[in-house]
């Protein structure tokens, strides 16, 4: 799919179903504040756009970064991950392809309530959700390249994640317990009554 211009709501072609459905999605969030139900929408898929989510989080349209928070909001709310694996924005009408180099979301903010296994963890995301871990929105930490770096992630919603920022993850290691396990020593956290793994204090 081709497309002219820097700015995607003003696309004239080659979607113009596609922008019909994101205004009306648009109106529909301002006067409700709910999200769209992306999963119950099949419509016919007409293509990738030139638009990709970057590892930092920032979102690109033919090589630029989309400036507009609340443009980048919108198209958040209308996010989805196929069960094959590939990410689409979805109208009623119409979805469209893009590219996710890592995690669609970044966790730029953690607030601790209460301690031990009482402990809630309220997560922040770059663009405005506020989630909850807990076992409907579990943590995890992949461990990256030959360095073995850990990477941590936050399930939001739909199979899609948000990747835990690296000073928020400090923050959850400096409050993380420790506990033994049958293969040695392992740091973690609770929250909403589950015990959620950071990996070993051992190098």
């Amino acid at each position: 799919m081709s497309n002219s211009g820097q700015d995607p709501m003003h696309w004239g072609q080659p979607a113009p179903d596609f922008l019909r459905g994101l205004a009306e999605i648009q109106s529909d969030q301002a006067r409700t504040r709910k999200l769209p139900p992306v999963d119950k929408w099949n419509p016919p898929f007409c293509g990738d756009l030139d638009m990709r989510i970057a590892t930092d989080g920032t979102w690109f349209y033919l090589g630029t970064p989309i400036g507009r928070p609340a443009l980048v909001r919108l198209f958040s709310t209308i996010l989805r991950r196929e069960g094959d694996g590939k990410y689409v924005l979805v109208t009623p009408v119409e979805k469209v392809g893009l590219v996710v180099e890592d995690a669609p979301f970044i966790a730029v903010r953690v607030d601790a309530v209460g301690s031990g296994r009482e402990q809630v963890l309220n997560f922040m995301t770059n663009v405005g959700d506020q989630v909850t871990a807990g076992a409907e929105h579990p943590l995890r930490v992949a461990l990256r390249g030959t360095e073995r770096e850990p990477r941590p992630y936050l399930h939001v919603r739909g199979g899609l994640e948000a990747r835990i920022a690296r000073p928020v993850f400090y923050e959850l290691v400096n409050m993380a317990e420790e506990r033994a396990t049958v293969s040695g020593r392992e740091l973690g956290v609770w929250s909403g009554g589950t015990f959620f793994s950071l990996g070993s204090p051992d190098p």
